[in-house]
């Protein structure tokens, strides 16, 4: 008999967990919505929903907000090349503002990843992303630059509404976690 590792409930050896068998009749195939046990959703497989599940119009808004990012990937060249040139105010500040587009840019970029995943986190930043790219679009308006604040609202527009479709909402909520339930 394999002698037992004092507090650790496993035996001594390469045999793995002493965990007791499930009976046959108990197991139930998983389905990518609900696995059938708690230990299956834990596992990574499991927690990977597949790209059919997730709704078309959440994919839309992830396809939106990578498309901002690699706007603002262009912007910071723009503003690396002006740099360059000197035709910045202040070398400092042109350094600084092309380090602030492309580190922005690959936030948005990581935004855009959750999206496509159906990550619940995902929503929040990426509906501030479109709060602020409003902004910047009619800023963009205001200062005669309609070939990119018309694009940058466009996107916008199209992002929130993906984001906002009862689909997508669905596939963003959380399910209830075990201590949010109320003990009677």
């Amino acid at each position: 008999m394999a002698a037992q590792a004092k507090g650790t409930g496993r035996a001594k050896g390469s045999r793995g967990p002493a965990r007791p068998k499930a009976p046959a009749a108990a197991k139930t195939p998983a389905t990518p919505e609900a696995p059938a046990t708690p230990e299956a959703a834990a596992t990574p497989e499991a927690a990977a929903a597949p790209v059919a599940s997730r709704p078309a119009a959440l994919l839309v808004a992830a396809a939106a907000q990578a498309i901002e990012a690699a706007g603002l990937c262009v912007a910071g060249v723009f503003a690396a090349v002006s740099t360059a040139d000197g035709r910045s105010y202040q070398a400092a500040n042109g350094i600084a503002l092309t380090l602030l587009a492309f580190g922005v840019a690959a936030g948005l970029a990581a935004i855009a990843v959750g999206l496509a995943k159906a990550r619940p986190w995902s929503r929040t930043p990426a509906l501030m992303t479109q709060l602020f790219v409003v902004i910047a679009g009619i800023t963009l308006l205001n200062g005669h630059r309609p070939e990119w604040g018309v694009p940058a609202l466009l996107l916008a527009a199209v992002c929130v509404a993906g984001l906002l479709t009862p689909a997508s909402l669905r596939a963003l909520n959380r399910p209830p976690s075990r201590t949010s339930v109320s003990r009677k």
